[in-house]
């Protein structure tokens, strides 16, 4: 799904302009400079999630200028997000500076002025995963989110630390997801956004509480993902780090597919059927492979497997390594 291109691609006196079009294309109108345009390298993704886009860079040191009249030729009237993913990131907009690293956001509108630069002194490249909102899609007025224009926004905790996980979860499994996938993942990252926007506004109370239920569900789904292996896991448990009652919990999940019970119990059995559906060395014993995902013993974890997929434990490992040993040999075997 990501379109991608590379300045490998390009006579080497090219690759600096191609990327100064690239960016001021799909990202944003804006000048870019470079000390070194001809040793340039950059490569550049972009994928869309129904209104909103998602663009993956990685370029060599340079800086970016939006200058008022640029803004007043070509305005994509945006809110954007950048996680650093390497190198860092200095930004001044709105009277604001910051200097970010790898693993922080960093925050910008593109209808006001702005100044960016990627260092020479931090290496040879920087590596940015930006978010593009319509500016209607961020449910914050913008008296409130001219506050964190180029602030640096710690990746590291809160539901920033989630937002952070799920962009790099973009970029390493969105290639797997279909269209009507990728529509649902747009609209988890603009309520993950609106979320630890507020978060950081300390206005949490601003935002819609619909979105706010939506966003604390994300959340959730990234705690128990955490802890699968936790045989204690449990509703109560998950409430209770959550700040609410059992109750407020399940009605979360009330107009979900599933309940929080079997959602804990379903992840459970996907981490072990692909556990098992591994061969050679990286093959674990069943009763480990139990234990590692949360199941009481092996006894509970074969009836459940067996419930789940119609075959034991055991039963599934067997057909697994016959399968790939029919794979390999059938790889292995040139055509008549």
């Amino acid at each position: 799904m990501w379109t991608t291109v590379s300045s490998d691609q390009l006579p080497a006196g090219d690759r600096f302009d191609w990327f100064s079009d690239m960016v001021s294309r799909e990202v944003v109108p804006t000048t870019i400079s470079s000390e070194r345009p001809a040793e340039f390298r950059a490569e550049a993704a972009v994928l869309h999630l129904g209104e909103l886009r998602v663009s993956r860079l990685a370029y060599a040191p340079l800086r970016s200028r939006r200058a008022p009249a640029l803004i007043r030729r070509s305005d994509p009237e945006q809110y954007q997000l950048a996680m650093v993913s390497k190198g860092s990131m200095e930004m001044s907009q709105h009277g604001n500076e910051c200097r970010a690293q790898a693993g922080d956001l960093v925050f910008w509108d593109t209808s006001r002025p702005s100044d960016a630069n990627a260092p020479a002194r931090d290496g040879a490249d920087h590596q940015l995963v930006i978010l593009q909102f319509p500016r209607d899609a961020l449910p914050l007025r913008s008296r409130h989110l001219d506050r964190l224009l180029a602030r640096r926004i710690p990746g590291d905790g809160g539901t920033a630390a989630l937002l952070t996980s799920f962009m790099g979860s973009l970029v390493a499994h969105c290639d797997r997801c279909t269209p009507a996938e990728l529509r649902g993942l747009g609209a988890a990252a603009a309520d993950l956004t609106a979320a630890c926007l507020a978060q950081h506004l300390d206005a949490g109370e601003l935002l819609p509480a619909e979105i706010r239920a939506r966003a604390q569900v994300q959340q959730i789904h990234a705690f128990i993902e955490q802890h699968l292996g936790d045989p204690d896991l449990t509703p109560s448990v998950i409430a209770a780090c959550h700040n609410m009652s059992v109750r407020s919990l399940h009605q979360l999940f009330r107009s979900r597919q599933e309940s929080v019970h079997a959602l804990i119990r379903r992840r459970r059995l996907e981490q072990s059927r692909a556990d098992l559906a591994r061969s050679g060395r990286r093959a674990r014993p069943v009763g480990v492979i139990a234990a590692r995902w949360g199941f009481s013993g092996p006894a509970v974890f074969s009836r459940s497997f067996r419930e789940a997929y119609g075959l034991s434990p055991s039963e599934f490992r067997a057909l697994s390594v016959k399968e790939a040993c029919a794979e390999r040999t059938a790889r292995r075997t040139p055509p008549s």
